[in-house]
């Protein structure tokens, strides 16, 4: 899944500064890859642990 998402997100903020570069900006395309570059970051940090959770199972 990560083989996917990274390369994903790169395609989408490079179309993201390009579509932003141009004298007519379209702005629906931006606002997809946005989205898609958000999704992304979503999935890849969703794994990773949360820094307080020891003391998180130490309250419950």
């Amino acid at each position: 899944m990560k083989k996917i998402l990274i390369p994903m997100m790169i395609v989408a903020i490079i179309i993201a500064f390009y579509e932003q570069s141009k004298p007519e900006k379209n702005i629906y395309i931006i606002i997809v890859a946005i989205a898609i570059f958000m999704f992304g970051m979503m999935r890849l940090s969703a794994k990773t642990p949360s820094k307080n959770q020891e003391e998180e199972e130490q309250d419950v």
